[in-house]
Formats: structure tokens, sequence, C-alpha cells
């Protein structure tokens, strides 16, 4: 060891086992083998270039002062490519400006004068000689993207005349072409080019790409969980029940007649609950937001039920302010009305309790009632996620809504006993 760094053949395997743990565990699914392949030896070729020696000291300190003074470069003192790769802005999708910052952290380290960026149809940055007519939003002006795109190989361009720009005061001589791909779908390439006749390192340019590509796989991933949440939104908005909607207006219809104030009232409570339900915005809102909701939902209920449902509000002042995921605690509440009271001659009380733990920094939401209860076989089938169970749907989508968000630091339980009611305890991590 020397200087306190790690020696080389160390700094491999633990490169190896990152891209192993990264694509094989982290993802879900796991990336395929040539996926995992092509990032593993592109991480080899980095370090093998990039580490440090004491003949030739760092590659990239090297590589820096080599860009210094070209037009276009964006150079950083002490800047490696390890660094580079924990900050590349396409870990949010291959877009006009995350690929404009990519090339800028990318340029003074790949062995270029020009750095592009392109995806399937047209140039999305360029950085460096070529850029008056390599202009972004256009098509790619070369021959060579459309091999890259189909065949999903790198090609190194070694003479001008190959290159197939149709500019003929065009600088750039060589070229070396990455794919960016998504699995086995190419969606774009990197392109690293030189003013000499001399290629960029094809290594170096393969590696960096299989990088890119690796964050555009995890981009496409968190879209595709956030879909899944917003596909689990929507179903919790579509299952308001219809019924409650029709209930509530023949109550106010009745109320038209005897008393026109509250009838009034009840109508602009009916619009705020549907407006919320409707409208919120994202997949968090604070706690005092959900809380009015419920509120108003429990007050067109009580319009409905009389005496029969009685509501107690247990909120600690803390919780108001934190947040939780909108549409959540409604539908419990809503289960607790109409599973628990509303088949109960005499009714009965909700209670909804809320508490902040700063010490465990969680919040803590429990819905109760002291209903009807629920029979042993029939909760079995809500908590296993049966949906032939009453209020199992609801309680399904709330639970895989909640692993989206939270994965494994949430807590979901239900608990009843036949004739005594039911209980909902819901520990989330405070935000």
């Amino acid at each position: 060891m020397r200087n306190g760094s790690l020696p080389l053949a160390a700094a491999l395997a633990l490169a190896w086992g990152l891209v192993y743990l990264i694509t094989q565990v982290i993802a879900a699914p796991p990336l395929g083998v040539g996926t995992t392949l092509l990032i593993g030896v592109g991480l080899t070729l980095l370090l093998t270039i990039g580490y440090p020696s004491a003949l030739r000291g760092p590659r990239g300190a090297r590589l820096a002062t080599r860009q210094q003074g070209k037009q276009g470069a964006i150079t950083r003192p002490g800047q490696t490519i390890a660094a580079v790769g924990r900050s590349i802005p396409l870990r949010s999708g291959l877009t006009s400006e995350a690929a404009q910052r990519t090339a800028q952290l990318l340029h003074p380290l790949l062995g270029g004068d020009s750095v592009a960026i392109t995806d399937r149809h047209k140039v999305l940055a360029f950085l460096g000689p070529g850029s008056d007519h390599h202009t972004v939003g256009d098509p790619p002006r070369t021959d060579i993207s459309a091999k890259v795109l189909d065949r999903a190989k790198t090609v190194v361009v070694r003479h001008r005349a190959k290159l197939g720009c149709p500019e003929p005061s065009c600088p750039l001589q060589t070229a070396v072409v990455a794919p960016l791909a998504i699995g086995k779908r190419v969606v774009g390439a990197l392109k690293v080019y030189r003013l000499d006749e001399t290629p960029p390192p094809r290594g170096l340019v393969e590696g960096m790409a299989g990088i890119l590509s690796l964050h555009l796989e995890l981009a496409e991933l968190d879209r595709e969980r956030k879909l899944a949440v917003d596909a689990k939104l929507d179903a919790l908005r579509a299952q308001i029940n219809p019924h409650f909607l029709f209930n509530t207006l023949n109550t106010i219809a009745s109320k038209a007649r005897t008393d026109p104030e509250e009838a009034r009232q009840l109508l602009l409570r009916l619009s705020d609950f549907f407006r919320y339900a409707v409208r919120q915005d994202g997949h968090f809102a604070e706690f005092g937001q959900e809380y009015f909701f419920v509120r108003t939902y429990l007050s067109l209920e009580q319009a409905r039920y009389g005496d029969r449902l009685r509501v107690r509000y247990d909120v600690d002042p803390q919780v108001l302010t934190t947040n939780v995921p909108v549409l959540t605690i409604q539908p419990l509440v809503e289960n607790a009305v109409k599973h628990g009271l509303a088949n109960k001659v005499d009714g009965g009380t909700v209670t909804l309790k809320a508490r902040v733990d700063p010490l465990t920094r969680t919040t803590t939401i429990q819905v109760s009632d002291d209903g009807v209860g629920i029979e042993d076989d029939e909760l079995e089938k809500i908590v296993s996620g049966d949906v032939t169970a009453e209020g199992g749907i609801g309680l399904r989508n709330i639970s895989e809504r909640l692993d989206t968000l939270f994965g494994e630091r949430y807590r979901f339980d239900v608990r009843s006993t036949a004739g005594q009611g039911t209980v909902v305890d819901l520990r989330i991590p405070l935000g």
C-alpha cells in the first residue's frame, strides 16, 4: 500500500463486488448478465487507466491538464471519474437538460476535444469544437449514429471521411461512439471526438457509457416505481364509494326541506371533500390537510347517521405539520364507519389518534372503533390481502402503496375482536 491508497487488485475486487451488489441485489428486477459484465469491464478499464502510479501520477490529473485551453473545455482541478460517477445527472432520465450537465461533467475526463450525447432522434448536448453545426435539437449530423443505435455496438472512427459530417469545415477528425442502453434497448449514444488522427481511448468511453446506462436503468426503475404509486393513488381516488355520494346527496335533499342553511353547508363540505380527493397533487401532504379532509368526511357522515355516529379526535398538535401519504387516513376512517358502525343498531364511536415520536422519528396514526368487529377468519383474509374480504381491497391498496413509498420503514397492523371493535395502527417515518 502506498501513501494509504488501496492496492489496484483490491480496488478491482471492490469494484466488481459493488457492480454485483447494484445490478443483482439492489436493482429489482436484477439487470441482465450482459449489462452487468459491460459495467464491470468498464469499471475495470476505468480503474486500470485512472489508477495512480508512482511513475506517471494520477491519470485523472493528466486528462484534466490536456483539456486546458481547448474550446468549450470545462476543467475542474482534482475532478475524478469516481466523483463524476456519483453525480451523474442522467439519474433523472435522458433529457436535454440532464444531458447538458452530464456532458459538462464528462468533457474534461474522456480524452477528447468534443463530447456529445444524443437520444435516438436528436442531439441532446454537444460541447467543444463543432458545436456551431452539431446543434442541440437537430438530428445527428454523422452516419455513425445509426450504426451504433441499430447494432448496439461501439464504433471507432479513425478517419474524418467516415464520420459522415456534411459540414466541409467541421474540424472533427476521429471519434468513439458508444451506445447508451436500458437493458437491451438502445436509447441514445455517447460520442467523444478528437481534432487529430488518434481516436479517444475506446475503453474509457465504453466504460463511461456503461455507467451512464446504469444511471438510465435506475432512472427507468424510478419512473416505473412512481407510475406504480400513481396507479395506486388513482385507485384510491376511484374507490371513494359512490354510495357515499348518493347517500350524502339524499341527506342534503332531505335537509333542504327542514333546514336549508344546513343543507347549504353540507353541499359546501361535499364540494370541499371531492375537490381535495381529486386535485391533491403529489403523494404526500401535511397531516393538517389530511386531518381537515377526514373531519369533512365525518361531518358528512354524521349528518346522515346523526347520534349513531360519534367521533373522538386525539391529535397531538406537533403532528399537524408532518408529511403523510395522501388519501391514506380517510379510507381507514371510512372502513371504521362502513364496516364497524353502520350495522350496529346503536352506532358507536370512531377515534382518530395521532402522535409524533421525536426519538424514533416516526408518526403514529391510529383509527379505532367500538363497532361490530371482524370475525377471525375474515380478519385473516384482510391481513393476507384477500380482496374478497370486506374492506380488503382498500387496505391492500394502502399497504401496497406504503410498501412502494417506504419499503420496510413502516408498520401497518389491523387488530379486531368480534363484537368489540377494530383498531388499525399505522407508523411511518417522520417527514
